[in-house]
C-alpha cells in the first residue's frame, strides 16, 4: 500500500521556457472536459487575444484548483497577503 512514486522528467523547450504573459482567462466546461483560454487584454481596448488554450478533464481542473491553493497560501506566507484591486475588504466589527 506505501508505493514509492518515481520522479517525472519534465521537458520544456526553449521557446515553451520564455513562457507567455496572460490577464486573463476565460472557462467554460461540459460534463467530461474543462477549457482554459489565457487571453492578454490591454489598457483601452475592448478586445482580448487568446494565446494558449488548456483543455483538461475535470478531475485534472480540480487537482490544479488545489495545487494553486496550496501554492498561493505559500507565496502569502512568505510575500504577504495578495491585494486584489477593486475589491475592497468587507470588514465586520467595530473600528
Amino acid at each position: 500500500m506505501n508505493e514509492k512514486k518515481a520522479p517525472i522528467n519534465i521537458e520544456i523547450s526553449p521557446e515553451q521556457s520564455e513562457g507567455i504573459y496572460s490577464n486573463f482567462v476565460l472557462i467554460a466546461h461540459s460534463p467530461s472536459e474543462f477549457i482554459l483560454d489565457f487571453a492578454r487584454m490591454l489598457p483601452g481596448l475592448q478586445k482580448a487575444k487568446v494565446f494558449t488554450r488548456i483543455i483538461m478533464t475535470p478531475q485534472n481542473a480540480a487537482l490544479l484548483k488545489n495545487a494553486l491553493d496550496e501554492n498561493l497560501k505559500k507565496y502569502e506566507e512568505r510575500f504577504g497577503k495578495i491585494k486584489i484591486f477593486g475589491k475592497a475588504e468587507k470588514e465586520i466589527g467595530f473600528k
